[in-house]
């Protein structure tokens, strides 16, 4: 079997690329990727309630804290 020349190479491989793109731009729209796309996804796994409490209860320990080292300073 004869090798292909340059230009059917160049041939197939346009094709492929063309299909690759019409492809990828019809099953889906160019998203921007951003923040915002992560918003809720975590909402429905089960636990991750239980995560935002013990991190909101570790939150205020720390503000506690930071509060009680400014009230110090401020009597001082």
């Amino acid at each position: 079997m004869p090798k292909p020349t340059v230009e059917e190479r160049v041939a197939n491989l346009e094709r492929q690329v063309s299909e690759l793109m019409n492809g990828t731009q019809k099953s889906k729209p160019h998203r921007k990727k951003d923040w915002r796309r992560t918003i809720g996804i975590f909402t429905d796994k089960p636990g991750v309630l239980e995560i935002f409490d013990e991190a909101m209860k570790l939150r205020e320990v720390d503000r506690a804290k930071a509060r009680g080292t400014s009230r110090r300073r401020a009597k001082a």
